[in-house]
């Protein structure tokens, strides 16, 4: 009977460990089909195909399969097996566990890649028991069973290939049904059922064949057990030794996506400043674990540096020199490869540049005496605070803002150049400079008289000195003069004949009758008319139009007293008074 089981077992074992390795061997391609492209297709599922080495601190627990994808460790594996349960020595008086067969189921739930908690169930079935002192020592069929129950942890040694060896310690108990003896009559019950502590440690190989199922080609264990020494009815320690075979369903461990390295990258704003100014300094981390505290410094060669919230920073320049300066950062989570990485953003400290200025006048040309306004527009590219302050070549120039007055009085006509000074709190200077043309006085030139028509009194030999119808037609044309050029006047210088006897007399009332005609028939103001006598020789009465300003010579011509003279109606006078 115990050979056969053996058989049995050894077949069994034989069968599970060749099964383990035929679908990998039949997995394997040719070298024809590694070379053949149109045979792609036949390549090993279960060789990764990755675009660049990547270590295996990368990734957590990696498994590949087909594709080229990876994937996390099961989360659950279930065992299922067959059990050799044997006494070490095989004799040994206090150990009822000889020789036992039967079957162990285990769930294991794993934490990571390595570590995981088991609990193990094993049942086991006694045919045969040696009885020995017995000369010759028989082995009678007898009917008992032992059933452990046993918790702990295992550490499982996984990497990118198909095996996974594993260690384990558990601990737990051991149920031990009454041993009978078979085709018994009386005294059949040799050993009573016990229950008692129990342990195992060891180990075994996993040999995975797909992602869902593997085979666990040997699991080998020391079991020790606490059961009572018959003899003495105290506690005893029995060595044991457990031997497992059998199949791994694994449930869970979906693709795992490579844990890139972490990357950082940092920047300045503005990457130009003068010495004072602040820059603003930021970082972007990237592939950070949110689940850790990720740790931000900064170093700088020029300035000095402060950290803020996490990632970002500020940069002192006061009393640094101008020049090319770098910022140094530096983000990490771990100490292991790939859980930290640095970041450099150049930046300049610009020296302070001199400030500039335009300068203008309004008008850029002025008479003696008048004033122009000079504006200066000055510009610090720091945007330091500027005073401004005026020179001139002549005249004076009064003001300190944006906009100063240039006086002329007392300057000398010609160009007044103006400068225009600016100084920036930090004493350097700029300056520019605008021109003003002074020009002297000019004088109006003063207006002249002008003779207008003449009038004549020679036709009318019985009234010398009245005005006739010719006359008045000249006369006319004077009246509409005088109204449009109201501001002018009007000199009338009458003349006489040598040959006539009172030629002077004459003269007057032909001046003094011209006046009434412009007075009395044109309505022109009086006191806009002079009246003379001239010493031309003829009987006439010429006119002079005097504007404002202009001045009548009077060169041989003598005023007329008006009132010693008496004026004849002109004849349109005559009949209107008839």
């Amino acid at each position: 009977m115990r050979s056969n089981i053996r058989m049995m077992a050894t077949a069994t074992f034989t069968v599970l460990f060749m099964s383990a390795f035929l679908p990998g061997a039949a997995a394997q391609p040719s070298a024809a089909a590694k070379t053949d492209g149109a045979a792609a297709s036949s390549v090993d599922p279960f060789e990764p195909v990755t675009a660049a080495p990547v270590t295996e601190a990368l990734f957590e627990a990696p498994v590949p399969v087909s594709g080229g994808l990876r994937y996390g460790p099961p989360k659950i594996e279930l065992f299922l097996g067959y059990s050799y349960l044997r006494a070490v020595p095989s004799i040994s008086a206090d150990n009822r566990l000889a020789w036992l067969n039967g079957g162990s189921a285990s769930i294991a739930f794993n934490f990571n890649r390595y570590l995981g908690i088991v609990g193990d169930f094993g049942g086991f079935n006694d045919t045969e028991i040696r009885l020995f002192g017995t000369n010759p020592s028989s082995a009678p069929d007898s009917s008992g069973t032992a059933y452990t129950y046993l918790f702990g942890p295992r550490l499982s040694f996984r990497n990118n290939g198909r095996i996974t060896p594993f260690a384990q310690a558990l601990f737990g108990g051991i149920h031990a049904s009454e041993v009978k003896l078979s085709d018994c009559t009386s005294a059949c019950t040799l050993l009573p059922s016990e229950d008692t502590f129990a342990l195992t440690a060891g180990g075994g190989v996993d040999v995975r064949v797909r992602r869902h199922f593997a085979i666990r080609v040997i699991q080998a264990e020391y079991l020790m057990t606490r059961f009572e020494n018959r003899t003495t009815g105290d506690s005893a320690r029995q060595n044991d030794i457990r031997l497992s075979s059998g199949i791994v369903f694994r449930f869970g461990g979906g693709p795992s996506v490579p844990k890139l390295p972490v990357a950082y990258s940092c920047s300045v704003n503005p990457s130009g400043v003068f010495p004072g100014d602040t820059i603003a300094v930021s970082g972007m981390a990237q592939n950070l674990n949110l689940t850790r505290t990720a740790a931000y410094t900064w170093a700088v060669d020029g300035g000095t540096v402060t950290a803020g919230v996490p990632g970002t920073a500020s940069i002192a320049t006061t009393g640094v020199a101008a020049g090319i300066y770098t910022l140094k950062g530096h983000v990490s989570e771990g100490d292991r490869p790939g859980e930290s990485a640095d970041c450099t953003a150049p930046f300049t400290v610009r020296a302070f540049e001199p400030p500039t200025v335009s300068c203008s006048a309004h008008p850029s040309s002025v008479a003696i005496g008048d004033s122009s306004t000079i504006t200066a527009n000055g510009i610090s590219p720091q945007n330091r605070p500027l005073t401004y302050s005026y020179s001139s070549t002549s005249g004076s120039v009064s003001g300190t803002g944006l906009t100063a007055t240039l006086s002329t009085t007392g300057a000398a006509p010609g160009t007044v150049t103006v400068s225009c000074n600016v100084t920036d709190d930090k004493g350097q200077s700029a300056s520019a400079t605008t021109q003003v043309m002074v020009e002297a006085p000019t004088t109006a030139p003063t207006p002249g008289t002008s003779e207008l028509c003449v009038v004549h009194f020679g036709r009318d030999g019985r009234r010398p000195s009245r005005v006739d119808n010719e006359g008045k037609a000249c006369l006319d044309d004077i009246a509409l003069t005088l109204q449009s050029r109201s501001d002018a006047k009007l000199a009338l210088v009458g003349n006489a004949s040598s040959s006539e006897k009172e030629g002077r007399k004459l003269a007057s009332e032909r001046a003094v009758n011209t006046k009434a005609y412009l007075v009395n028939e044109k309505g022109v103001d009086a006191s806009r008319i002079a009246v003379y006598t001239g010493s031309q020789d003829g009987k006439t009465v010429s006119t002079t139009l005097i504007p404002t300003g202009a001045t009548l010579k009077i060169d041989g011509n003598t005023p007329v007293d008006e009132n010693a003279v008496k004026a004849h109606p002109t004849p349109t006078t005559r009949r209107s008074q008839q």
